[in-house]
């Protein structure tokens, strides 16, 4: 494993490693950039293969965070926590409290929330060792659960995505590959359903699956097999990389729009994308909402306010306008909506 020489480490401010032999824990905590504010992002629980591979993960999404708070004109910098869950890991109150005592021991320069693995209860549990957290319930003070705002966020990005290309954002009768039906996928579906679309699902549980085309009338697709999918959009909302040089040609959707990180395995894909007409959403704008709740959470609590969820909404539809400025850029400039929003974001943590 290396850091300094990793080629996903891109002027990060810190890498912090966090190893506890009691609790098991080994952890990652990577600040990317606080130029906008303090660093913000979520606490992810992954059965990584190794420290290689965990340590990729963070630097990237760390990264990405970043530009999700520039590019959505939010005052936060972007950071991220992985936990690897090696054999026999447990997630224990003993685990938590040694997380919380780390991200405390920053001294609020990154504030944490919920990611895969990690939910609202857990964030209680963290609260115990620092204020730096964020997504705890609504009745003890948080935000709550960042899926539904991530979902709408999508929702409208699709609708954004489907405009350009097909000169309507109307979904009724589009069809729409779902990837992954964890919280933000099962909320996106809800939505896409309720206007008109025609689903495509498939997730790593069978069950889920099976309740995903019992209530919206989804067709199920073997999850090796979505890419393949006869669709107008694929929609990842899974785990990061599924972009990449063994799955790109098989893509028969014209949108790529979802909610998952780091969609594209590198820039060059995108750049193949913009070749092949595809038009894909840039994942850090189009899965915005979460982070954008995150950061009216924090700004209630550093003015000690309560915590407003009305005022959220507007905000995150707005992501519609976003993409639509990322979508011009590209157009004007020839080059691909991803290489667009990184300039974009980039103009605005300079």
């Amino acid at each position: 494993m290396t850091v300094f020489s990793s080629a996903n480490l891109d002027n990060h401010e810190k890498v912090i490693f966090v190893n506890d032999n009691a609790t098991g824990l080994q952890a990652i905590i990577a600040i990317h950039n606080t130029k906008l504010g303090p660093a913000i992002g979520g606490l992810r629980f992954w059965p990584y293969q190794n420290e290689s591979e965990a340590l990729s993960d963070v630097l990237r999404l760390s990264r990405g965070m970043s530009y999700k708070c520039a590019i959505s004109k939010i005052p936060f910098g972007g950071g991220k926590t992985v936990v690897i869950q090696g054999d026999g890991f447990k997630k224990t109150p003993e685990l938590l409290s040694k997380i919380g005592q780390a991200i405390g021991d920053l001294n609020g320069q990154y504030i944490t929330g919920e990611d895969v693995g990690s939910t609202v209860e857990d964030m209680l549990s963290l609260r115990k060792e620092t204020d730096h957290v964020m997504g705890a319930p609504l009745e003890k003070g948080g935000s709550g659960d960042p899926s539904s705002m991530t979902a709408l966020g999508c929702f409208v990005g699709i609708k954004a995505s489907v405009k350009n290309r097909f000169n309507t954002d109307d979904l009724k009768g589009v069809r729409v590959a779902v990837q992954g039906l964890g919280n933000v996928g099962w909320n996106l579906c809800t939505r896409l359903h309720t206007a008109g679309a025609i689903l495509f699902v498939c997730d790593i549980s069978e069950s889920i699956s099976k309740r995903c085309a019992e209530a919206f009338g989804a067709t199920v697709i073997d999850i090796n097999n979505i890419y393949d999918a006869d669709v107008d959009v694929f929609s990842p909302c899974a785990m990061g990389g599924v972009i990449n040089d063994k799955t790109i040609s098989r893509l028969k959707a014209k949108v790529i729009a979802g909610g998952a990180n780091n969609q594209l395995a590198t820039e060059a894909h995108g750049k193949y994308l913009q070749e092949q007409g595809v038009l894909y959403a840039p994942d850090y704008v189009i899965n915005a909402g979460g982070v954008i709740q995150f950061a009216f959470e924090r700004q209630a609590y550093n003015e000690n306010k309560p915590f407003n969820p009305d005022l959220i909404k507007p905000k995150v539809v707005s992501i519609y306008n976003t993409l639509e400025d990322v979508f011009r850029m590209a157009e004007e400039e020839k080059i691909s909506t991803s290489l667009a929003a990184d300039r974009i974001a980039e103009e605005r943590m300079a």
